[in-house]
């Protein structure tokens, strides 16, 4: 399992790095480009983590339950990530983002999806790379 779940984090790394390729295309024509700059750099920076994720597969040693929670819990992370920082360039929200966000606004049911979109990206990225860092430094023979 553990080769397996390594080759899908550099495939669906690579998938996120060319989403973040793409959206970069289309920066002047979001809402907010300054956003639309993040979203494109998530896409990349997250596809990047992915993928080395995906190489560095191998140091880590889980259970198969923490092995798949990690995955799930990072996919959706990077992916939700790129997406809700997305959406938050095309709405044009700036509550969860108050440095990009400057001088823009968007309805009330936009600002409560990507902050509650940012809010789960956060909780599971940091629940993932916990599981990581505990893969990382747990002793193989015990």
């Amino acid at each position: 399992m553990t080769n397996l779940i390594a080759k899908r984090f550099v495939g669906l790394g690579a998938v996120l790095f060319l989403l973040g390729l793409f959206t970069g295309f289309g920066i002047p024509e979001f809402t907010n480009p300054r956003m639309g700059l993040a979203s494109h750099l998530e896409g990349v920076m997250n596809g990047t983590f992915l993928i080395a994720l995906g190489a560095a597969w191998g140091y880590v040693t889980l259970s198969p339950k923490l092995e798949s929670a990690a995955f799930w819990l990072l996919v959706y992370g990077s992916f939700a990530n790129w997406a809700f920082v997305t959406l938050a360039a095309i709405f044009g929200s700036s509550e969860m983002t108050p440095i990009a966000g400057t001088g823009y606004s968007a309805s009330p049911l936009q600002e409560q999806v990507v902050s509650l979109g940012l809010i789960s990206v956060g909780l599971t990225m940091l629940a993932g790379i916990a599981i990581i860092v505990f893969g990382l430094y747990k002793r193989d023979d015990v």
